[in-house]
């Protein structure tokens, strides 16, 4: 099972047009989960570099959007 990061909820946007599939904090939430799991099931080193790289980065967006809206 992969783990789970826990991040706070962006304050509720009633501006946002009906029907949005999935917002970009939400993608962005899921990729943090998705690459977390890369990272530990991959056998090549050179990937879990990259995806934690990747990792770090959408993670430092996602808490600045979060603090900073």
């Amino acid at each position: 099972m992969g783990q789970v990061l826990q991040f706070r909820l962006p304050p509720r946007r009633d501006d946002l047009p009906a029907g949005l599939a999935l917002d970009l904090l939400s993608a962005v939430d899921f990729a943090l989960r998705d690459l977390a799991d890369i990272g530990r099931h991959s056998t090549l080193e050179a990937v879990r570099e990259q995806a934690a790289a990747c990792r770090q980065m959408l993670e430092a967006a996602y808490i600045a959007e979060i603090e900073h809206g």
